[in-house]
């Protein structure tokens, strides 16, 4: 399944390495999985900006 990045972490395509930075240690904060126990959503969205910001800080994988 395709995974828009971008949309996940809430940046433009043509952010800079900050701002997806700032973007990932935002949503990272608010998903927390040891934090929010009550439902799996937030585990499932923690691991997807996990992703999005591995692949995003990576200039190689960017361009991809």
């Amino acid at each position: 399944a395709y995974i828009d990045y971008y949309k996940a972490l809430g940046v433009d395509k043509n952010a800079t390495q900050d701002d997806i930075k700032k973007a990932f240690r935002k949503l990272a904060r608010k998903y927390r999985p040891d934090l929010i126990l009550t439902t799996l959503r937030p585990k499932i969205k923690f691991q997807e900006i996990n992703e999005a910001n591995e692949v995003l800080s990576d200039p190689e994988k960017r361009k991809k």
